[in-house]
């Protein structure tokens, strides 16, 4: 098999030192930046205002605070994590959450590695994690969805590490599913990282008849979601009631479905019909691709490979949303890794990809209240649809790829079918299991 392109990154070659310096002097300049810009934090201040409510016993979902008159979208467990922001002043409140969040995309980074490149994660070769580490995280902060993330103080970056340092644990590790449960608790999207557990589960239960990690994580998951969603059912019955029953349902609240912010299907469904609701079309494409993405995922982490398996499942939750703002793509970090570990050839697979994610483009179209995205033309469509459209071909890309190396008929076996693949797309199986893989051809 093709080696790694990460065991034989560059990175390697430089000193634990000179990497984080490199890091702290990204970081610096990413600071500066983003205070020369003027960020408003918006949304950390939205978290404020609703960690303050619940500290006054007021109504979350009545709430609306900042300028633009924002209300709270998520189910009440986010007011309670938002509480220690009220306990210090507005400025420090500021900094410390820019600190926090440069501090996760460190974390982003190391647990995608660990994601994509398990052997990362042993003892002798901490100190290689340690120097990719900081050596990605100095070039992923200026990435769009990282850079918006910080801009309003999001929680994105939380989420996602919350996510994957469950999906990146020791098998046998106690709680695994706490991260999962409590990011579903927050902010529901997570959720479809359990239905990807329990499908996979499900099918190597049925395979094994054994329980299984898979198994083991989703029902800790459910179990820490059903569990705090109930508490918060019991020390705030109004609130709850108000949001499973009405605030749900209610996704105009988040803002208009064909803002160029929108990143998912019917954002772009909506600038493409030109209307704030896509309704049954939406409906209809959410289902079948996330179907068929979903199907992808399962089929990945069933032949075991889990990098795969948990990148596809964001992106197809990114994309079946209702709204998915650009910030939320923070999940672009793990895919760009899996790329440049995957491919052969740095572009054009991953070095397109990648400009994608840091072009900034999706802000070079029209966009103001006036909502001027409902009259786009071809190209402003093109432009505002770019991470779907990105996350697609990468999807497109992949089922090439692993199409290519089952039906590739060749005499020297699957070994064989799998190199022919690999020389065309440039795309390669994890080098932690290629006999696994090809066993996965061969009876596919």
């Amino acid at each position: 098999m093709t080696e790694s392109v990460l065991a034989r990154s560059p990175a390697r070659r430089w000193p634990l030192a000179t990497a984080a310096t490199v890091c702290l002097l990204s970081f610096a300049a990413f600071w500066v930046a983003q205070r020369l810009a003027h960020v408003n934090m918006l949304d950390v201040m939205v978290y404020r205002a609703e960690g303050e409510t619940l500290r006054a016993g007021g109504d979350l979902y009545a709430m609306r605070a900042t300028s633009a008159n924002l209300a709270m979208t998520y189910p009440p467990f986010a007011a309670v994590l938002f509480v220690p922001l009220t306990l210090v002043g507005v400025p420090l409140m500021r900094t410390l959450t820019t600190a926090g969040n440069l501090l996760l995309v460190v974390a982003l980074v190391q647990l995608s590695l660990q994601l994509v490149r398990p052997a990362l994660s042993r003892a002798g070769a901490r100190a290689d994690l340690w120097r990719t580490t900081l050596w990605v995280a100095a070039i992923v902060v200026w990435c769009e969805p990282v850079w918006t993330t910080l801009r309003y103080g999001q929680i994105n970056l939380l989420v996602a590490v919350a996510v994957l340092w469950d999906l990146t644990r020791r098998e046998g590790s106690r709680w695994v599913g706490l991260g999962i449960g409590l990011a579903t608790a927050v902010k529901l999207t997570p959720g479809l990282f359990v239905v990807l557990l329990l499908a996979a589960g499900l099918l190597l239960w049925r395979r094994d008849r054994a329980l299984n990690q898979w198994l083991r994580t989703a029902f800790t998951a459910t179990g820490v979601f059903l569990g705090t969603t109930l508490a918060m059912a019991l020390a705030l019955p109004a609130d709850s009631k108000k949001f499973w029953t009405r605030t749900l349902f209610e996704t105009g609240r988040v803002g208009h479905a064909e803002e160029t912010a929108n990143q998912s299907i019917s954002g772009v469904l909506a600038r493409l019909m030109h209307t704030d609701a896509p309704g049954l079309w939406w409906v209809a494409a959410a289902a079948l691709l996330g179907g068929a993405a979903m199907t992808v995922a399962v089929r990945a982490a069933v032949r075991g490979d889990r990098a795969v398996a948990v990148i596809v499942t964001a992106f197809t939750a990114l994309m079946i949303s209702p709204i998915s703002w650009s910030h939320h793509w923070v999940w672009c970090v793990p895919l760009l890794i899996l790329l440049y570990d995957r491919t052969t050839r740095f572009f054009p697979v991953t070095g397109v990809v990648a400009l994608a994610f840091a072009s900034f483009a999706l802000w070079w179209v029209p966009h103001d209240p006036g909502r001027p995205e409902l009259d786009q033309n071809a190209g402003q469509m093109l432009l505002s649809a770019v991470y779907p459209l990105t996350a697609t071909a990468v999807f497109a890309g992949y089922l090439l790829a692993r199409r290519r190396a089952v039906t590739g008929a060749n005499p020297a076996g699957p070994d064989a079918s799998v190199r022919a693949a690999v020389e065309t797309t440039g795309l390669h199986e994890p080098r932690e299991a290629p006999r696994a893989a090809a066993q996965a051809v061969a009876k596919e």
